[in-house]
């Protein structure tokens, strides 16, 4: 949810009863990152029910982690996820203020490694899921964790509706990411352009590419041929460093923008049909779960 899940897209999902995250880059700067936690608690403190928890997504391998991570701390976050790289460095520090600490992993090496450091729970990036995402096959890769790991599991990747997150639940999962889907709400930070797109396109229009990043990303090919440039020409040798020189925020104009100019989507674009509000679509997906589980049970 890169440069798209914010203040009110995070309040509206946690108030509708579902977990909202968002990355803590999302927020320019530590200062911001403050602001915007202190408004989601004040938020929650005028509510007559308690709201879902708000889960900050921590990526370890960006410069503001240290500082992003002592900013979580002092606000005494519930939960945290932590991507991009090995959870031990947040996990002490999250684990003092009592907060309950989710490593994304891509692989069963990962997921032991993160185990290892003491994170309390998994979420499991499988082929499909947008943004940096996993090549694993979700079924095969949920039921290998799940025989060694008794935590929560959180399956990242393809989950659309309610009938894929009961689906998920069976698994063996806990818990499941909805992203692609909420790119196209009304309280979202993305742009209109960006919204259509998603209701215009399939998993067909999904790339998997290093390009942009040097690492497995999911992106959309329209938004790539919009950006002036060919998907099936692109440099996948590309360094992490250099992918950042050419396409990051702050690149100065060497190549259109990750993120901003170049948007992300994983397969479950498929099941983008409409731009809708974000309440109404938990409401959406609730309901979806509560048939396939009745259905299940008859």
């Amino acid at each position: 949810m890169f440069s798209v899940s914010g203040i009110d897209l995070v309040t509206t999902v946690c108030r509708a009863g579902a977990i909202g995250a968002f990355p803590t880059g999302n927020a320019r700067s530590v200062e911001e990152l403050d602001y915007w936690l202190s408004c989601i608690e004040h938020d929650f403190a005028k509510l007559d029910r308690p709201a879902a928890p708000h889960c900050p997504n921590l990526i370890i391998q960006q410069p503001r982690m240290s500082d992003d991570l002592a900013c979580l701390a002092r606000h005494k976050v519930e939960i945290v996820i932590t991507s991009m790289g090995s959870p031990t460095p947040a996990i002490e520090p999250l684990h003092q203020i009592g907060c309950f600490v989710f490593a994304a992993v891509a692989s069963l090496r990962h997921a032991e490694n993160a185990i290892e450091a003491g994170a309390d729970g998994l979420v499991l990036l499988t082929a499909g899921a947008g943004g940096h995402t996993g090549w694993a096959n979700p079924f095969a890769f949920v039921r290998a964790v799940r025989a060694a790991f008794d935590g929560p599991i959180t399956l990242a990747g393809g989950v659309t509706d309610g009938t894929s997150l009961a689906a998920a639940r069976l698994l063996g999962c806990d818990l499941a990411y909805i992203g692609t889907r909420f790119i196209a709400t009304r309280e979202s930070m993305a742009s209109a352009a960006y919204s259509q797109m998603l209701v215009d396109s399939t998993l067909d229009d999904v790339v998997q590419t290093r390009a942009f990043t040097g690492l497995n990303v999911s992106m959309l090919r329209p938004s790539i041929v919009a950006a002036g440039l060919d998907p099936s020409n692109l440099d996948e040798s590309i360094s992490v460093s250099r992918a950042t020189q050419m396409y990051g925020s702050n690149n100065h104009g060497e190549g259109p923008r990750r993120w901003i100019d170049i948007w992300s989507a994983g397969h479950s674009v498929s099941g983008v049909r409409s731009i809708v509000g974000a309440a109404e679509l938990v409401q959406e997906i609730a309901a979806q779960y509560e048939v396939a589980v009745a259905d299940r049970i008859r």
